[in-house]
């Protein structure tokens, strides 16, 4: 799995030098975040479930036609299978807070994830719409402190751009 040391260390290594003063400032600053990504993890991994059921929600009620016969989200299984989705990317995003880095979702979760979808033939806006939700949902200092809604939030806006 990718984090910011591992990345730094890589691309060092590929390029046959030792880690530049920019490469390890890079991984100063992830360090100094630790503390407040952990948090964010922490806060998301307690209420996962209310998070992923909040935004499916708020992704059904823009996009009602999926629940329409011979939609994406007709059956009972294929919603099941929606918030299965929204949580799995929730999950990850947890993951990417714990590791400090994109690794998580670049490897599980958006590389071929776009594919799958046309393949499917499944919108992708929905999920995007869920994403977006759970990212103006969250509020410093009721759900948690400021620095740590920002680093939970730019991996939204990451996975948000990805899938768009």
């Amino acid at each position: 799995m990718k984090s910011v040391v591992t990345t730094v260390i890589a691309a060092a290594d590929a390029a046959g030098r030792f880690p530049s003063t920019s490469d390890l400032e890079s991984v100063q600053g992830s360090i100094q975040r630790a503390a407040a990504r952990m948090e964010a993890a922490e806060k998301l991994a307690a209420n996962i479930d209310n998070v992923s059921k909040e935004a499916y929600d708020a992704c059904i009620k823009k996009y009602g036609y999926l629940n329409n016969s011979g939609e994406a989200n007709e059956t009972q299984v294929k919603k099941d299978k929606c918030l299965r989705d929204i949580k799995h990317y929730m999950r990850l995003i947890n993951y990417c807070l714990v590791v400090g880095g994109t690794g998580p979702l670049d490897e599980w979760g958006i590389a071929g994830g776009r594919e799958v979808y046309r393949a499917l033939d499944l919108p992708t806006a929905p999920y995007v719409e869920a994403l977006r939700f759970a990212r103006t949902r969250g509020c410093a200092p009721r759900d948690m402190s400021a620095q740590a809604l920002v680093e939970y939030n730019a991996l939204l806006d990451y996975t948000i751009n990805s899938l768009s």
